[in-house]
């Protein structure tokens, strides 16, 4: 295809392109007045192409309609951004920084500060490519250059559409009107100005002006940007969005001062801090062709820290006191403490040195600032006033406001407040002493005081009182033992830890804190109550005292438990410090013994017995042997003397072991070496063997004379008697070996001889 063919199928191409968009955009409900059909005149050299050359028109068509829609959607593409590690304040570097940024921490590990320097996470992306803007609305105020493109059509009179684009002359030449100079003019001048003239110059003609493709620029950042160096941009490009070409500013670069300069000389500053906390883009100016984006390094800074919106460090500008500071960090917060701050500082003999300030007054706030300070403004305490705090097995745990007059009723209301499985009858109140930073603990009975409201067993409730529910599962270890660790650590010599214990038959076992005129039956009811196996005649109490300050005498006490339990107070004694209460077992309650009476017994199973039964007494409980029990052949089997059997058998392998274990060391030193596999096999069948426990008992003199010893019985025995057997055998050195008849009267020297 010839040179001349190509640029008749471009010219084509162009104006069926043209066709295409104009007839699209009038089918889309734009102004009728854009659409444009065919000449006479682009039909009949349509017509006049070949096949082949119709073929190549119209994929070269599909060719600039897809290279067009990807101009128009090519993306504004980042990646995420390298992050340097920040400048160092003096306080991070007093704390153990090292020169990459990282803090020795006390454990030894090594992790990133917590304050950073504000507003460098705007540049958080890195640009991999960048789309210049070209379908957006231009300003009026935008100024026409070389370069620019200027969409003018005509309608009325005359239809005709024109693409122009000023020369580097800043002409425009404009088809019957000649060439206009429009370099330098602002774009809504330009309208004005060639309006003018086509409506002077072309009578019945109306025109409309609009931007085209808008020329490129280069433009220089330098300095401390992330990418330094020269960017072709738009025309329409700020300041801002050449920053964002360039990767933004280094973290060592000012945010405040960043300068644009022209010619050599500063036209002006953008301080970036105006856009990130007001939202304000009146500094952020359009560049023209050669200026250059200089960012400095960062001027003077502060940190905020603690209970403030935005804790960073901040570069100051105009910053001169701690209020200013406060308010780049976006104030206080609700639970700051701002009586208690502080300001860290290098004073002017370069030592490091710590100013109190309350940030809550106007002088505190007034307090001048230098470069490097770190403010510091501290929370309040997380300790809460006013409240009750309930814990341990309730549905609605937490804190609760204290109101004065306050009781346990009040707070619990009915035992449905309580989990299944708990212990209403103990509930544990820890209470702070006024004025004082010590405890005292006390207890109280829900039950009871459900029962009478208002009364004493209704425990008025102090602020900050805690109380807990414990359940009858699990043991209160852990939230007594805490208590406890606290009573230790305020008790004194003049003041003994106030600790009581319990042990024994109670559901819960254990130390105790000791109340003010706690008695026996309060220590019970702190154990969980009596269990089912306790004493209840009896209990033993061990008291502890120090007789003259020489030593600790110990004094056992008789408590008549019974009376203590049906509310006699004068057998409920008064407990002292350490007091040590013993509940007893009820005498056999742990003798449910089990013997198993396996074979030829009337009734055979396993049978309870009583401390001190014989086999005979349990045979005859039983109905006695059968008619078919062999009882010479019985086997009994008792588990102590299993585990006693076992015990021996165990020694018996080490012993042999290290028998072997020398003989090994001897054989290796002598010349001829013995074979040991027999002591080898010895030992390994000792040691798969198992013990069986068996007692050798003649029960069938038991049961032909009861005046014989008999066996007393012990829990586990196991008795099994076999059936009579008809059969002998005989095998070993005989002529024969084998099995026969017994009559139950032939000797052993019979069957032998037969």
């Amino acid at each position: 295809m010839t040179s001349m063919i190509k640029r008749r199928l471009r010219s084509l191409v162009f104006s069926l392109y043209t066709v295409c968009v104009m007839g699209a955009i009038a089918v889309s409900g734009f102004n009728s007045a854009l659409a444009q059909t065919p000449t006479p005149e682009q039909l009949r050299q349509l017509e006049a192409l070949s096949p082949q050359q119709r073929e190549a028109l119209l994929e070269a068509l599909g060719e600039q309609q897809s290279g067009r829609q990807e101009e128009l959607t090519e993306p504004y593409v980042v990646t995420p951004r390298r992050v340097a590690p920040p400048p160092l304040t003096s306080t991070e570097v007093r704390e153990g920084q090292g020169i990459d940024g990282l803090t020795e921490s006390a454990a030894g590990e090594r992790s990133r500060p917590e304050l950073r320097p504000f507003g460098y996470e705007l540049f958080a992306g890195e640009p991999t490519t960048f789309a210049p803007a070209t379908d957006i609305p231009v300003p009026v105020d935008y100024v026409i250059g070389p370069g620019d493109t200027i969409e003018l059509q005509l309608f009325g009179a005359e239809n005709a559409s024109h693409s122009l684009v000023v020369s580097r002359e800043g002409v425009l030449s404009i088809p019957e009107l000649g060439p206009v100079t429009v370099s330098g003019l602002r774009f809504s001048e330009l309208q004005a100005t060639l309006q003018q003239r086509i409506s002077e110059q072309m009578i019945g003609v109306r025109s409309s002006i609009s931007m085209g493709r808008l020329r490129s620029i280069r433009v220089f950042v330098l300095g401390d940007a992330y990418r330094p160096g020269s960017y072709t941009v738009s025309a329409l490009t700020t300041m801002t969005n050449a920053l964002f070409v360039s990767g933004g500013v280094n973290t060592i670069g000012s945010l405040r001062n960043i300068q644009l300069k022209r010619n050599g000389r500063l036209v002006t500053s953008l301080d970036l801090y105006d856009l990130l906390l007001n939202g304000d883009t009146s500094g952020d100016s359009r560049l023209q062709p050669g200026d250059v984006i200089f960012i400095p390094p960062v001027g003077a800074t502060v940190g905020v820290d603690g209970e403030v919106r935005r804790p960073a460090i901040y570069e100051l500008k105009n910053e001169k006191t701690a209020n200013d500071v406060l308010e780049l960090a976006g104030g206080l917060l609700p639970a700051a403490y701002p009586k208690a701050s502080q300001i860290e500082r290098i004073n002017e003999r370069r030592q490091r040195t710590v100013i109190d300030v309350d940030l809550g007054t106007t002088a505190g706030r007034a307090t001048k600032v230098n470069s490097d300070d770190v403010i510091r403004v501290y929370s309040v305490l997380e300790k809460r006033e006013d409240i009750v705090q309930l814990s341990g097995q309730v549905y609605r745990a937490g804190a609760f406001q204290w109101q004065p007059g306050m009781r346990l009723t009040s707070l619990l209301t009915s035992l449905d407040a309580l989990q299944p499985g708990s212990d209403p009858s103990y509930i544990l109140i820890r209470r702070e002493k006024k004025g004082s930073l010590d405890i005292e603990v006390l207890s109280a009975d829900l039950t009871a005081a459900l029962a009478s409201p208002g009364s004493a067993a209704d425990v008025s409730l102090r602020p900050r009182d805690q109380l807990h529910v414990f359940d009858f599962d699990t043991q209160r270890g852990k939230t007594v033992q805490k208590i406890i660790s606290e009573l230790r650590y305020q008790a004194s010599q003049q003041q003994p830890t106030r600790v009581v214990s319990v042990a024994g038959r109670v559901r819960a076992p254990g130390e105790y804190p000791l109340e003010a005129g706690m008695r026996v039956s309060d220590l019970v009811r702190a154990g969980g109550n009596l269990a089912e196996q306790a004493y209840t005649l009896k209990a033993e109490l061990t008291r502890y005292a120090v007789s003259n300050d020489e030593y600790r005498a110990t004094e056992v006490i008789e408590i008549d438990l019974d009376a203590v339990m049906r509310g006699n107070e004068s057998a409920d004694l008064a407990l002292s410090e350490h007091d040590y209460l013993l509940i007893n077992t009820l005498p056999d309650w742990n003798s449910e013994w089990s013997v198993a009476l396996e074979g030829e017994v009337r009734f055979p199973g396993a049978y309870r017995i009583r401390r001190g039964e014989s086999l005979t007494q349990l045979i005859e409980r039983a109905g006695g042997l059968t008619d078919e029990a062999f009882p010479e052949g019985a086997i009994f089997l008792r588990e102590s003397l299993r585990e006693r059997e076992q015990e021996q058998l165990d020694l018996l392998v080490e012993r042999l072991e290290a028998d072997l274990s020398s003989l090994s060391l001897q054989d290796q030193n002598s010349p001829g070496v013995e074979d040991r596999s027999a002591e080898e096999d010895v030992l390994g069948q000792l040691k798969s063997s198992t013990a069986v426990g068996r007692l050798v008992i003649d029960l069938g003199r038991l049961t032909r004379d009861p005046s014989t010893a008999d066996v007393e019985l012990q829990d586990g025995d196991r008795l099994l008697i076999p059936t009579k057997s008809q059969v002998v055998t005989v095998i070993g050195e005989t002529q024969q070996n084998a099995s026969h008849l017994s009559t139950g009267k032939a000797s052993p020297a019979r069957a032998i001889s037969t």
